[in-house]
């Protein structure tokens, strides 16, 4: 479930906060990299349990509503929603109840969450459309946990105020990992029944030598980096430039030159998306510019040997090698 793109993203996050830091530790460091990360895996169960917590809830108001309507003599409630095939199927997945079984407390402390969530599913149209259908299949019972996962619980500010506050690592994560919950909502079949497989924390160890590999490169070299740095941004003010730029670039670098598989015009946009969205509104475009420059010199000096794409003339710069600078 760990992809590259949440990797670079805790990196970005746990290299400025290094550096902010007096009492720098590359391991300690280290170890708070792979429990952030960590702890972005918690976060895809724990949202995989919402499911689950509010079928419990649904099926505790359809036994209130089925005694009153016992004692009343009138029909009997609809059990579609709360016994929905797909929601039983992931409350008795294997893997998910381990995780669970592994926490002190899965929702059963916000109820009043899980409860203002039941109310908002029993008014939508998405749900209301769903109890309407004569269509009992597996299929739609699944259809139905994507679309409402789409619609209220990706955007929904109750929980994201609730999740930030249960834990400081989940602030940026949660939007990735909606992502990863709606595939697996999507790759999940009726004859798997409580086997079906979740998304493991990490696709392969490879992933996770990339995010050692990647921020311990990052750090150990960064006098190089920021030398590379400050001879591209020879007409340019490099003391200026907003903090998170200089990490970002500097990460970016350790990409660049530590994994030969990774393109460099991958490499270079996937840290302009980082840029746009942790750094000012101008840091894109000066970013885009200062790397196309580094990474131009570093193949024409065999630092870097693998070849460049082609990339927009507009923000090239001249590399000035610090050695010739005046």
């Amino acid at each position: 479930m760990i992809n590259r793109e949440l990797i670079r993203i805790k990196i970005v996050q746990l290299i400025y906060a290094y550096y902010q830091n007096g009492n720098r530790n590359i391991d300690n460091a280290e170890k708070e990299l792979l429990f952030s990360l960590s702890k972005s895996y918690h976060l895809y169960n724990h949202l995989l349990a919402l499911i689950v917590a509010i079928s419990k809830e649904a099926r505790r108001r359809i036994d209130i509503l089925s005694a009153r309507a016992k004692r009343e003599g009138t029909p009997m409630p609809s059990e579609k929603f709360s016994f929905n095939k797909f929601a039983i199927q992931l409350e008795e997945n294997k893997m998910l109840n381990e995780f669970i079984d592994s926490q002190k407390q899965i929702w059963t402390d916000e109820v009043e969450l899980v409860r203002k969530l039941c109310n908002q599913i029993e008014q939508c149209t998405i749900y209301k459309e769903y109890m309407e259908s004569g269509d009992d299949s597996y299929e739609e019972d699944r259809e139905l946990w994507r679309r409402l996962y789409k619609a209220l619980i990706m955007e929904n500010e109750d929980l994201d105020q609730m999740l930030e506050e249960r834990s400081l690592y989940w602030n940026d994560d949660k939007n990735i990992v909606d992502t990863f919950v709606l595939k697996t909502i999507k790759r999940f079949e009726p004859g798997t029944k409580r086997s079906q497989e979740l998304l493991p924390e990490y696709k392969d160890e490879e992933d996770k030598d990339f995010a050692r590999k990647l921020f311990r490169a990052t750090i150990l070299n960064a006098d190089q980096y920021q030398r590379y740095m400050s001879d591209a941004s020879r007409n340019w003010d490099f003391s200026r430039l907003a903090y998170m730029d200089v990490v970002i670039m500097q990460i970016a670098i350790a990409e660049m030159l530590t994994f030969p598989a990774i393109p460099v015009n991958v490499t270079i946009n996937e840290y302009l998306d980082l840029a746009k969205a942790y750094s000012t509104p101008k840091s894109a475009g000066y970013i885009n510019g200062m790397l196309d420059a580094i990474a131009r010199y570093l193949v024409d000096t065999n630092k870097l040997l693998k070849p460049l794409a082609d990339r927009s003339e507009q923000g090239r710069m001249k590399f000035v090698h610090h050695d010739d600078a005046q």
